[in-house]
């Protein structure tokens, strides 16, 4: 028998390759051979993984008959899981059907999981099906429900797709390390500077407490945050500020910054001018007027200042539902562009913002960034080059609907205007220099690593309230459209509070590498008749070519 060359072409299959791949096969090795290791876990991941140490268990409703690019998510959902399975064996899923299991759809609302409507189209035909894109993670006791589809109103399905396969990774894990922590991180909410009311804070509150411990922080005294406070501060590890309208004090601007000084994170929501639509709506005209907080030397420490000017955005903007007359007494309501409400539309790869639908702000003002040794600052979000900034006190009147798409005469166009900022470094304390230092038992001058993030708009963390029901934060009662508000101020908590580095994850991008839709549909046949005979061919050339080496062989 005559011996096969090593060195051949068909020696390197026989020898390398096939024994290559049934070792890779039985092992269940898998290499990642994508340009962007789609299939790669990250080393944050991996810890994460690592870290339980007790049986977590993931149900995924991703099943059922539904489209081909919802298959491809539940593919991609399938792969994912099973790598978690294989960096720690604790970890173990199953795909359910929850229509062909029957489970109530009350059953499934309570755990926070909410069908979707999809138009499925076969054979010329269009039928609406119902899908659940949802994973519930169990951990002891704890449930913790992970969505696999990521919220964008304007992407068509196979962009949601694409989008949502790229934020897997992350939506899984996260929701894993939250269900699997011991010990939620700690929120404190500060209530004291005539900040939002309760049913206006619900919405962010329902989404702090998804993944953290949060609760008010009412100083002791009943009047202003204290030394008395300090061992409740020293607990929260982030602090959310959202719409202080009573000026704080010296000493509450100490505590402050010493709590930053100790590595406290912060979130502030600030207005830097007074303008409330439901007043524009009662007398269709309102004077804004600027709310000084006596905090603009604590942000010009950081490399803040937050201007007391109005952003009148003629380009990016929601929409404002007004009555505009009536009918036989009947209330006629109009829909129209309102440039006081610009939106926030992420242009650039930032976890926080990336993925997500536009962030509605109201009557917003801006930042300006100075510069600081050792901070990095980040832009999330600004308005477009078609911005005005309106001085203030000044007219603001439902009339300037009418010229939304143009400037007035006297107003000239400025650069965009920014309004919300992350910073991140070591921070410098505003009274390392100044004898207000005495009176802090501890001072620090500097302090570690942290964050904080700064929006000039105290109402994008505010949901609206309708018959002492408070809405879904985001959401429009009269237009019915729902922002990304929620998204944002979840994603801005996390990365505050993110000591394993998962928000990187967000950043992920996934190349995407679609066939020519066109194409597919000039050629099907064409394609079908050839998948259908190049094998038939390809098995009679064979075999034609065996029977003539044993004819030659033989003869």
């Amino acid at each position: 028998m005559k011996k096969i060359p090593f060195k051949s072409p068909f020696g390197i299959l026989l020898f390398i390759i096939l024994p290559l791949t049934i070792i890779l096969a039985v092992s269940g090795i898998r290499l990642d051979l994508t340009k962007e290791k789609r299939y790669t876990l990250s080393d944050n991941t991996i810890k994460v993984l690592e870290s339980v140490k007790k049986p977590l268990y993931i149900e995924v409703y991703l099943e059922g008959d539904f489209p081909a690019n919802f298959r491809q998510l539940q593919s991609e959902t399938q792969f994912m899981l099973e790598e978690f399975r294989k960096i720690n064996p604790k970890i173990d899923f199953k795909f359910i059907d929850p229509i062909k299991n029957k489970i109530p759809e009350d059953s499934l609302l309570s755990k926070g999981i909410y069908p979707s409507k999809l138009d499925d189209k076969k054979s010329g035909k269009i039928s609406q099906i119902l899908i659940y894109p949802y994973a519930l993670i169990k951990y002891g006791k704890t449930k913790v429900t992970a969505p696999l589809i990521v919220e964008q109103s304007y992407a068509d399905n196979d962009e949601l797709i694409t989008k949502s396969i790229e934020n897997l990774e992350y939506s899984l894990v996260s929701k894993v390390k939250t269900a699997s922590n011991e010990r939620f991180k700690k929120v404190g909410v500060l209530v004291n500077q005539d900040e939002l009311g309760p049913g206006e804070f619900q919405g962010f509150m329902n989404l702090a407490l998804e993944n953290y411990d949060a609760g008010p922080i009412i100083p002791k005294n009943q009047k202003e945050l204290s030394l008395a406070d300090l061992p409740l501060l020293k607990q929260m590890s982030a602090l959310v500020i959202a719409k202080p309208r009573k000026a704080f004090t010296d000493g509450e601007k100490v505590i402050l910054d010493q709590y930053i000084m100790n590595g406290g994170k912060t979130l502030w929501m600030i207005d830097g001018v007074n303008a409330e639509m439901d007043t524009l709506m009662r007398s269709e005209k309102l004077m804004p007027y600027p709310i000084d907080i006596n905090m603009t030397d604590f942000f010009f420490n950081y490399g803040l200042r937050i201007n007391p000017a109005l952003v009148k955005d003629v380009k990016k903007f929601a929409k404002l539902k007004f009555v505009s007359g009536e009918v036989a007494g009947n209330a006629q309501y109009s829909v129209e562009p309102w440039p006081y409400f610009p939106l926030g539309i992420a242009e650039n790869e930032n976890p926080i913002t990336k993925n997500i639908n536009p962030v509605k702000f109201e009557f917003p003002t801006s930042i300006d960034t100075l510069g600081r040794k050792n901070i990095k600052t980040q832009v999330l979000f600004q308005s477009s080059e078609r911005t005005v900034l309106k001085q203030v006190p000044n007219y603001v009147s439902l009339d300037e609907i009418s010229t939304v798409d143009s400037l007035g005469q006297r107003e000239k166009p400025s650069t965009p205007k920014i309004f919300a900022v992350a910073l991140e470094g070591k921070f410098s304390s505003a009274y390392a220099s100044r004898i207000e230092r005495k009176s802090y038992p501890g001072f620090k001058a500097q302090s570690p690593e942290s964050k904080m993030i700064v929006i000039a708009d105290g109402d994008v963390g505010r949901n609206k309230v309708v018959n002492g029901n408070p809405l879904p934060l985001g959401m429009d009662v009269m237009t019915k459209e729902h922002f990304g508000n929620e998204q944002f101020l979840r994603n801005a908590l996390d990365y505050l509070l993110d000591d394993s580095n998962l928000m990187e994850l967000r950043n992920r991008n996934i190349e995407e590498r679609l066939l020519d839709r066109y194409l597919i549909n000039e050629e099907r046949s064409y394609w079908q008749w050839f998948n259908l005979l190049l094998p038939l061919v390809i098995i009679g050339l064979l075999g034609g070519l065996f029977f003539w080496l044993r004819k030659r062989k033989f003869n």
